[in-house]
């Protein structure tokens, strides 16, 4: 098992009002959360640093990720993705970054010129773990010869409708985390008959039971998004429960394939 991360953090991804995620991540902070996901591509690093500093937890009590190497961010050169790494420690108002991801192995993205640049930073202290998203297993590859520090994440979807057993598995054999985002299905696991079904049996939501699967999974950790205190309470609740082998079965069983983020530039297109 690598070395540890905390199971269930927050995603702050979305498309507008950036501003809000000072005051939800100081919520977070509040109810329980101490891992936070982010990226430079999302135009919010600097609210979730406000939200983080606005708490009073003490930073060393707080894993937060973020994201370079984007499309929409492109970087080319060593010292491009260094300089946008430095953009990134302002933002979040931060010495270090406990996680620092490619965002894409898109057009932007050169495995030795970036990997290089993410080694330089670990070297420095200036990371302390390197992470990749939306990598598949050729990709993944790839980055474990070019690295010379170790891989820490792959963060890509993962949920009940896109299981991601090949990855997971990859991640088992080569001791790194699977971070699962959209574990939620982007609201959809409400409508998964098996999933509806276990939640009723539990007397629980189907949030939880969804998340509650990720996390029986070894080497498995997820960022769900939540707005509210409420949902954010919700999402926490699911370390708690335990699913039963006819649980899993039934989840695992499910045929249905979808998912919900892709770029035309990415690997599986």
């Amino acid at each position: 098992m690598p070395e540890e991360i905390p199971q269930l953090g927050l995603g702050t991804s979305s498309e507008s009002n950036q501003e809000q995620w000072a005051d939800r991540v100081q919520l977070a902070i509040d109810v329980g959360y101490r891992h936070f996901d982010t990226a430079q591509a999302y135009g919010n690093e600097r609210y979730v640093g406000d939200g983080i500093r606005r708490s009073g937890v003490d930073r060393a009590d707080v894993f937060v990720a973020t994201k370079t190497v984007h499309p929409d961010e492109p970087v080319a050169t060593e010292q491009e993705i260094l300089d946008a790494v430095e953009g990134c420690l302002s933002r979040l108002d931060t010495d270090y970054i406990d996680l620092l991801y490619v965002h894409w192995p898109g057009p932007e993205y050169d495995p030795e010129t970036t990997l290089n640049a993410f080694d330089e930073l670990y070297d420095r202290d200036t990371i302390r773990h390197v992470g990749v998203s939306n990598f598949e297993p050729d990709d993944l590859d790839r980055a474990y010869d070019t690295l010379d520090a170790p891989l820490f994440a792959n963060q890509v979807e993962c949920h009940p409708l896109l299981q991601q057993d090949e990855l997971r598995e990859y991640a088992v054999e080569h001791d790194h985390w699977l971070v699962a985002y959209s574990p939620l299905a982007r609201g959809d696991i409400t409508e998964i008959p098996e999933i509806v079904s276990i939640a009723e049996k539990h007397d629980v939501t189907a949030a939880q039971v969804s998340l509650a699967w990720l996390l029986s999974k070894e080497n498995v950790v997820a960022i769900p998004k939540a707005s509210t205190e409420a949902h954010m309470v919700d999402n926490l609740a699911a370390r708690e429960l335990k699913l039963d082998r006819e649980d899993i079965e039934l989840i695992e069983g499910i045929s249905e394939e979808r998912r919900y983020i892709t770029r035309e530039y990415a690997s599986w297109a």
